[in-house]
């Protein structure tokens, strides 16, 4: 049992670092939204320019749906931006989009990390539906049926393999933005500031899943050694 304290000792602190990092990237996303570009381009605009600079022709930047979903589709080659960030003219807007063409010009210059996450997609959404259920069989059966365990721990495996994958290929659009925003004049001193701190904060929800994810196996992996021995 001392394993399972360890483990919801961990799992607590990364929950709660986890809530604290989500509230801190939306109280930033408010803040530089309320920043608007001297250029007054809209989040658009600035999607539509970076492209444009890295002759990415073959990419639509389209609206999107709900806050904070905005994404990149390898699949569709489309540049889906939220309506605040679509149709925004602030530093908050101009952070976003060009960090989701970040992901265009990754697929454009076929970056490996982004082919191996694109690759992995079907199997992880295979896994991560079957998680709950999983995790729910395997700990009700972990001694008539150990091997469920081992079944869970596989589909844990991939989502958080993915979830680390995630990491660099998340890193590398916001270097590549932020080099953009700068090296093109789109943002300014306070501007480029700003934009940076709040693709900050958005890498940050990252690493806490990714976190939490590992220490999640981990626990799986000491529950099926110990039902072994």
């Amino acid at each position: 049992m001392g394993e399972y304290y360890v483990y919801m000792a961990v799992a607590g602190v990364l929950s709660i670092i986890g809530f604290v990092i989500s509230n801190r990237l939306k109280h930033k996303f408010k803040k530089y939204s309320e920043v608007g570009l001297r250029n007054g381009m809209s989040g658009q605009e600035i999607a539509e320019a970076m492209l444009r600079y890295y002759q990415i022709y073959d990419v639509k930047v389209v609206i999107g749906q709900g806050f904070l979903s905005d994404h990149y589709n390898p699949l569709t080659k489309t540049v889906s931006l939220s309506p605040p960030v679509f149709e925004g003219r602030s530093v908050a807007a101009a952070a976003v989009a060009a960090h989701e063409c970040g992901h265009a010009v990754q697929h454009a210059n076929a970056y490996s990390l982004l082919q191996m996450r694109s690759t992995l997609v079907p199997v992880v959404n295979v896994a991560a539906r079957a998680q709950q259920w999983l995790l729910l069989l395997a700990f009700m059966l972990l001694n008539s049926f150990p091997g469920l365990m081992l079944i869970t721990i596989i589909a844990f495996s991939i989502t958080t393999l993915f979830a680390f994958i995630t990491l660099p290929v998340e890193f590398d659009a916001s270097r590549r933005a932020l080099a953009w925003l700068d090296s093109s004049g789109m943002t300014h001193g306070a501007e480029y500031d700003g934009a940076k701190d709040a693709l900050k904060w958005a890498a940050l929800t990252y690493v806490s899943a990714a976190l939490s994810s590992l220490v999640m196996l981990a626990y799986l992996v000491l529950r099926y050694a110990g039902a072994r021995n």
